[in-house]
C-alpha cells in the first residue's frame, strides 16, 4: 500500500515537473525579442504604402517603467506564445493591439467617458500610447511642467489658440500644468525645485544632497530640525544659509501640477475649472500642498512637505499668484513706507503749527523794516 502511495506521487511530482519546464521552456524573454528589434534598421511596409519603425533602443527601453517592473515584452503582446526560429519572422506579423487597460484598470475606466475616446466616434483613434508612447514609458513624478506639457498636450493642442479670455496666459502656460484646470477633479499641489541663479539652471537633487553632505534617505533628518515631518519656514532658511555656505546661491521655483492619479485621464470638453478665485484667494486649497521635489535619475523623485508660509517668502519668488500667495515680507515694507510717508507729513504740519508765532512775528518784523 505505501508503495503504491509514493508510485503515485512520484508521478504527480514528474508531471507536474514537466508542465513547469515545458512552460519554461516556451517563455519569451525581451532578450530573444531584442535580438530582432535591435536592429535599427528593422521596419515593414504597410498595406497602405507607409513604412513602420520596428527598431526598439534598448539603452532607453531598459529605463522604461515597464521594464523595470519586470514587464516583458509578451506580457503586453500575449498573442505571442513561442517563437519558431525556423521562419523569418519567429512570430505572426500581425499582432493585437495592446490593451493597456487590462493592467490599468482605473485609468482606462476613466478614459473611457473623456474627450480624447469620444473622439473615436468622429473617426480619430486616440489609444494609450498616442500620449504615452510605445516601448519608453518613463516616470512623470519628476518632470517640469514644460516637460509633461511637450510630452503630452502640446503633442496635438495649441494652448494659444484657445485661451484668449486667461490673463497673462504664458505666465499660466509655464508654471500651471494644463490638467490642473482640464482635470480639476484630481489633486494638485505645488512643487520646489532649487534653481541656481549662479548657473541659471536648475540644482540637480544629487548636487543639492552632496552640497548638504547626505543623501535622499537622510535629506528630512538633515533639514527638518524639529522632526514634525514638515520642513518650516526657518528650516527652509537655514537650508538656504547653509547652501550659500557652500557658494551655492537660488531660489525654490514653484510649479502647480496634479497628482498622477487615474482622474487624470478623465478631460472633457467644457469641463474645465474657470474660476480664476479658486487660485487668487488667501485661502485658496490650491496651496496647502507644497512639497520640495528631488528628481531621481530614473524619473522618479521624493517629495517632502513643505510649510505653506514658504510660498510667501523671497525664497519662492518665480511663483507668485496674486491675491494667492501674497509676500507678507513685502506687506510690511509697504507697510513700513506708508507709514514713514504719512509720519513725514504730520510731522512737518505739526512743525508748522508749532512755529507759526515765531513766523508770524518775524514777518511782522520784516514789514516794520520794510516801512
Amino acid at each position: 500500500m505505501k508503495l503504491k502511495t509514493y508510485y503515485l506521487v512520484g508521478v504527480f511530482i514528474i508531471l507536474i515537473s514537466s508542465c513547469l519546464l515545458s512552460t519554461y521552456a516556451f517563455a519569451t524573454e525581451n532578450d530573444e525579442c531584442m535580438e530582432c528589434h535591435s536592429d535599427d534598421s528593422l521596419e515593414r511596409t504597410e498595406s497602405e504604402g507607409m513604412k513602420e519603425d520596428l527598431f526598439i533602443d534598448y539603452n532607453k527601453f531598459k529605463y522604461s517603467v515597464h521594464n523595470v517592473n519586470g514587464i516583458t515584452c509578451v506580457d503586453c503582446h500575449s498573442d505571442i506564445e513561442e517563437l519558431n526560429w525556423d521562419n523569418d519572422v519567429p512570430h505572426e506579423t500581425s499582432l493585437a493591439m495592446v490593451k493597456c487597460e487590462e493592467c490599468h484598470e482605473e485609468e482606462g475606466e476613466a478614459y473611457l467617458d473623456s474627450v480624447h475616446k469620444k473622439a473615436g466616434g468622429k473617426g480619430i483613434t486616440i489609444p494609450c500610447y498616442a500620449c504615452h508612447g510605445y516601448h519608453f514609458v518613463s516616470h512623470l513624478t519628476s518632470d517640469s511642467v514644460f516637460e509633461r506639457e511637450n510630452k503630452f498636450c502640446l503633442r496635438c493642442h495649441n494652448p494659444d489658440s484657445f485661451h484668449d479670455w486667461l490673463p497673462q496666459k504664458q505666465t499660466h502656460f509655464a508654471f500651471v500644468e494644463c490638467a490642473v484646470c482640464h482635470a480639476p477633479d484630481s489633486p494638485r499641489y505645488i512643487s520646489l525645485r532649487f534653481y541656481d541663479l549662479i548657473s541659471n539652471k536648475f540644482l540637480g537633487a544629487e548636487n543639492l544632497l552632496a552640497a548638504l553632505e547626505t543623501d535622499y534617505d537622510g535629506f528630512m533628518d538633515k533639514v527638518d530640525k524639529d522632526q514634525d515631518g514638515i520642513i518650516s519656514l526657518q528650516e527652509l532658511e537655514d537650508m538656504v544659509l547653509l547652501l550659500r555656505q557652500k557658494d551655492i546661491r537660488g531660489t525654490f521655483h514653484g510649479e502647480l501640477v496634479l497628482e498622477l492619479v487615474p482622474s487624470v485621464h478623465h478631460v472633457n470638453r467644457g469641463g474645465a475649472n474657470r474660476e480664476c478665485e479658486q487660485c487668487h484667494n488667501p485661502e485658496s486649497p490650491f496651496f496647502e500642498e507644497v512639497y520640495i521635489s528631488l528628481n531621481r535619475e530614473d524619473g522618479t523623485g521624493d517629495r517632502h512637505r513643505v510649510e505653506r508660509r514658504v510660498l510667501e517668502s523671497y525664497y519662492v519668488n518665480h511663483f507668485y499668484a496674486i491675491g494667492g500667495t501674497r509676500v507678507r515680507n513685502l506687506d510690511k515694507i509697504g507697510l513700513v513706507l506708508i507709514v514713514g510717508g504719512l509720519s513725514v507729513v504730520t510731522g512737518h504740519l505739526l512743525v508748522r503749527i508749532a512755529t507759526a508765532p515765531v513766523r508770524r512775528k518775524r514777518k511782522q518784523k520784516k514789514d516794520e523794516f520794510s516801512i
